[in-house]
């Protein structure tokens, strides 16, 4: 049976879920002969309301899912001010709605305010969301009409940057990590604002080296295109340092073993360094291909394989 492994960007359009997006691809492959049982997996959901990069795995290269899911992710949300509803996006049923005009609210007055939500911040998700309460989605509890009570938990803002401002609405460009919501970003500056407000439209321009200008609309998965569009995995860890090993080194990668790698310049003294002594560090071949995902001792000189992306020859 056919196999693949590698990534594919896709620009999700409104109205699409991020599900429907890995059955687009799913079916593609199926059709062009991969079977049933290839594995596809998305990296970081995108509401139907959001539009924008949707990064999918397929084959082996899903392992890859949590990696780049860390990256940071690049977006630019529209909000509308004296609006407050009850998912946090014009999706919701309004709960409150206030005339705003410039004597109340003014461009200033939300720049003054950014730098609150800039850095390591705490953040209550929406109560409309996927966090887990008790066992269960939260939005399938909002959902039933019972009450949901959901903890700040810490996200981290790299960037953020007012765009546009035009009464009743205003645009920020958000560079943010993992488990972030704008809508509550939104949210809580309309809440400082003394207005409420409500996101009204949110693009995913990137997440890390995966940006839009690279992606490609759901209809140009075919059974035709899959394979030419699949990249290679290791643009997935194109942000980690890198040693090349030789062939000897790869078998025994191939088979679990510590491989020695000598000192890797880029992670001596680095902060990638954990308790224990090690960072992750990237095997490539003599061809630049991804060997494996390791786990690097920086005392040892050595390299542990955590994820192998290739497999052995067979005779």
């Amino acid at each position: 049976m056919k196999t693949l492994s590698g990534l594919l960007t896709i620009n999700k359009p409104e109205g699409m879920t991020s599900r429907q997006t890995v059955t687009r691809v799913s079916n593609a492959l199926r059709q062009a002969g991969f079977g049933r049982q290839i594995r596809v997996g998305h990296c970081g959901t995108l509401d139907p309301l959001a539009t924008g990069v949707v990064v999918i795995c397929v084959g082996r290269s899903t392992r890859l899912v949590q990696l780049i899911q860390e990256r940071p992710k690049t977006y630019t949300g529209t909000f509308q001010l004296g609006c407050v509803t009850s998912t946090d996006d014009c999706t919701g049923e309004i709960l409150s709605e206030s005339a705003v005009d410039l004597k109340t609210i003014s461009r200033q007055a939300i720049v003054d305010l950014l730098p609150d939500f800039t850095g390591d911040i705490q953040q209550v998700p929406p109560k409309f969301s996927a966090v887990h309460v008790n066992g269960q989605r939260a939005y399938k509890l909002a959902r039933q009409g019972r009450e949901v009570e959901l903890s700040a938990r810490p996200v981290q803002i790299h960037r953020l940057e007012l765009t546009n401002f035009e009464l009743p609405e205003f645009e920020l460009q958000i560079e943010c990590g993992s488990g972030t919501y704008i809508r509550s970003l939104g949210r809580d500056i309309g809440e400082r604002l003394g207005c409420g407000a409500t996101m009204k439209t949110l693009s995913r321009s990137a997440i890390g080296e995966f940006a839009l200008d690279e992606a490609v609309a759901p209809h140009e998965v075919t059974p035709e295109s899959i394979e030419s569009l699949i990249k290679p995995p290791i643009k997935a860890v194109a942000h980690l340092p890198s040693v090349e090993i030789t062939e000897q080194q790869k078998m025994l990668v191939y088979d679990g073993r510590p491989i020695e790698v000598g000192t890797v310049e880029e992670l001596s003294g680095s902060s990638q360094i954990d308790e224990d002594e090690s960072a992750r560090l990237v095997l490539i071949d003599a061809n630049h291909q991804l060997v494996a995902v390791s786990s690097y001792r920086i005392d040892q000189g050595s390299a542990k394989p955590d994820m192998v992306f290739h497999d052995p020859p067979r005779d």
